[in-house]
């Protein structure tokens, strides 16, 4: 497929930070596939398996994680980038990466570590994505980090758009490997981002169902919903419920990308190249007006019925104190760390609270669990919502 000319052109990257390769050969592979597959073989990335996506340490093997969110994002991702002839390897290693930064318990645990952080900064999960990337997964005898391309850690960098008042993480890695972030990222960046919406708006009617804190004809009387429903009873009037609704979520995701897609190409026309679009002073990848209302108005449904249902908001309290805890136990006693976070665990402050945060949120769900247990001498409870 030949790319578009506002695409990413891998032969024209601005290339890694660390100039080190030591010209082994392991495959024709672009750069950005290289950055894909790094990402891939990554130990942050297979974490994912066991980190929240909305239901904490979920027992039901259907219910989604981290991982499974991330893989389902860059399968929409890539499809719209054909699509676009944007490049696919770059935005699939985008889709894949973009929730490495996530703690524990999701956004319960970064809400933990911000407040940990509160004189050291903060936390901040898209920043710490990069953090991890460039310096805390370090597999390479050559240097820290995975030494993605520019383009890749541009795109995660800025994939909601510039960024103004990058937080310290972000500040400290723009200075040691400039990413321009006053212009937007790339198309590829920007089809990965609203990839994510995509899948979190549908998929989370899945889970929010399975779990039994989505009222189903709430649910179908959504303006978002209905008239999709209203087809798949039309189509398939006698089918089980279940292979109903997961015909509803797959049309719905159907919608939302041909709506993007058409979107998109509208707002492409005049558009030359990639700088063209990193100055464009907007986002080019884009639903409808009619189809960004109604996909606001269904996250508002979304957030009060399911992210914020009373369980749910016990939960996330529990995840914070759980958090908070470990946090100040490592502080009080690093030597409770493991061993090779004892030896780089810095003198002084802000850098020893931000090294303690890091390690705790490279924990997985079930991680944390189990190391506030060997501390505190107790297994917490009500940390499993479904």
């Amino acid at each position: 497929m030949t790319l578009a000319p506002y695409a990413s052109d891998p032969a024209r990257s601005r290339g890694r930070e660390f100039s080190t390769e030591n010209g082994l050969a392991r495959g024709a592979r672009s750069p950005y596939q290289r950055d894909r597959d790094r990402i891939i073989h990554s130990i942050a990335f297979r974490r994912l398996r066991y980190k929240t996506q909305v239901f904490v340490a979920p027992d039901g093997d259907h219910y989604r994680v981290r991982l499974t969110h991330s893989l389902e994002v860059a399968q929409i991702a890539r499809v719209i980038a054909r699509i676009l002839r944007l490049d696919e390897d770059l935005t699939e290693a985008l889709a894949l990466a973009h929730d490495i930064g996530h703690p524990p318990f999701g956004h319960a645990g970064e809400d933990a570590l911000d407040a940990a952080l509160h004189k050291a900064g903060g936390f901040d999960h898209n920043a710490h994505t990069l953090r991890t990337l460039m310096r805390i997964d370090s597999p390479y005898c050559e240097h820290d980090g995975l030494n993605l391309t520019w383009e890749t850690l541009e795109g995660l960098a800025k994939h909601n758009g510039p960024v103004a008042e990058p937080t310290w993480a972000l500040a400290e890695l723009d200075a040691a490997y400039n990413f321009d972030l006053t212009t937007h990222a790339s198309l590829e960046a920007q089809v990965a981002a609203l990839s994510d919406d995509i899948a979190y708006d549908n998929h989370d009617i899945d889970d929010g169902l399975r779990a039994g804190f989505l009222d189903l004809d709430e649910l179908l009387a959504q303006p978002f919903i209905a008239a999709r429903w209203g087809e798949v009873e039309r189509r398939y009037p006698d089918a089980p419920l279940d292979r109903q609704l997961a015909e509803l979520i797959r049309s719905q995701i159907g919608v939302m990308v041909n709506d993007l897609v058409e979107q998109t190409q509208a707002n492409l026309v005049g558009v030359g190249s990639i700088d063209d679009v990193r100055h464009a002073g907007c986002t080019l990848v884009a639903f409808s007006p009619e189809m960004a209302e109604a996909e606001r108005t269904f996250k508002r449904f979304m957030y009060d019925k399911l992210y914020y249902h009373p369980e749910q908001l016990e939960t996330a309290r529990r995840a914070r104190a759980l958090l908070a805890e470990l946090y100040a136990a490592y502080s009080q006693e690093p030597v409770l760390m493991e061993e090779s976070w004892i030896d780089n665990m810095p003198r002084f402050e802000p850098d020893r609270s931000r090294h303690i945060a890091d390690y705790i949120a490279g924990m997985t769900d079930r991680f944390a669990i189990a190391r506030h247990a060997d501390i505190y001498g107790r297994t917490p409870e009500g940390l499993s919502n479904v």
